[in-house]
């Protein structure tokens, strides 16, 4: 019968970039199991590797010094299309890899044996990979162990996942957010183009909890995020910061743009009446800060710094209103 999910690239590759893990920070889960790969195995590579679209990416690695390399030459691309490990004891054997610049040049690779990385969907999004520099045959003892640490691998992903999604609003959590927001960062200043942080925090929140009730208040932080998701672009983000504060990243936005998007929200909150359970009517407003990034913003600290001073500002204010910082 044929295994559709192995065929549909597509599909595969946007199950990949759903767990938005390509291109982040090193992460010690991931470092230690390639550490225990190669040490278990006794093998000199041993990477956590991700197939995308045109590429290879190691999320982590020993033994090899790229961060990824075409996926025309990978051992991998062989390995996502097939349920069971790719073993191949001789590479030079091998016409697929014989004449590959991994095993002809730096890392050498002669022996390989990598397992499938799925996702609860069924899709390949990489390999787990054992590889070493001499003619070797991997036995039934060494699959198995490298099948248990790809299991491994295949958890610390879903659970990175679900560590950067709030479970009460859907949002990114404050760790899923600033991830993002650093590498907009990175991407923002190495192309030189606009991009710009909105804070959101409800006006006298507490008093909702207090007076309605925890659950009133829950109702109102999740209808607050169904606003602002419906307003968002595909490239915006939204996370929740902690408690009732939200921030959006706007790419390829500068203040001025993003102050019209943040009024246009904070309009739409205001004007947004909560039917509570109980048959209430409940009315809420938002103060907004904004700041674009700029040269002296380093990293997502000090640009935050500079949104919830704007947020700050707005709530001394009256609240009900958006502030835009000066810097860009």
């Amino acid at each position: 019968m044929l295994d559709s999910r192995l065929h549909d690239d597509d599909a595969r590759v946007a199950a990949l970039h759903r767990l938005d893990v390509l291109d982040t920070t090193i992460e010690e889960p991931f470092e230690k199991i390639v550490t225990l790969v190669r040490t278990v195995l006794a093998v000199p590579v041993a990477t956590v590797t991700l197939v995308d679209r045109n590429r290879q990416w190691f999320k982590a690695k020993r033994g090899i010094d790229q961060n990824e390399t075409p996926r025309s030459v990978s051992f991998c691309t062989h390995t996502i299309q097939r349920r069971e490990p790719l073993i191949i004891e001789d590479a030079r054997r091998d016409p697929r890899f014989a004449m590959s610049p991994l095993v002809i040049g730096p890392p050498h690779i002669r022996s390989y044996a990598g397992v499938p990385l799925r996702t609860p969907e069924g899709y390949n999004i990489g390999a787990l990979c054992a590889m070493d520099s001499g003619r070797r045959v991997f036995s039934p003892t060494d699959i198995a162990i490298l099948k248990n640490f790809a299991n491994i691998v295949c958890d610390e992903l879903e659970l990175r996942m679900i560590a950067q999604v709030d479970h009460l609003t859907g949002a990114l959590t404050r760790r899923g957010f600033v991830e993002q927001a650093e590498r907009e960062i990175a991407r923002s200043l190495r192309y030189g183009r606009p991009t710009t942080l909105v804070l959101i925090d409800l006006d006298h929140f507490k008093s909702v909890n207090d007076t309605h009730g925890h659950a009133a208040g829950d109702q109102v932080l999740m209808e607050l995020t169904e606003i602002a998701k419906s307003m968002l672009r595909p490239s915006d983000m939204f996370g929740r910061l902690g408690g009732e504060e939200f921030a959006m990243l706007l790419p390829e936005t500068d203040g001025n743009e993003a102050l019209m998007v943040a009024e246009r929200l904070r309009t739409a909150i205001a004007r947004h009446p909560i039917q509570l359970s109980g048959g209430n009517i409940l009315n809420v407003t938002a103060s907004l800060g904004v700041a674009a990034l700029g040269n002296d913003h380093p990293g997502f600290a000090a640009w935050l710094e500079s949104a919830d001073t704007m947020l700050y500002a707005a709530k001394s204010a009256g609240r009900n209103c958006t502030r835009l910082s000066g810097m860009g």
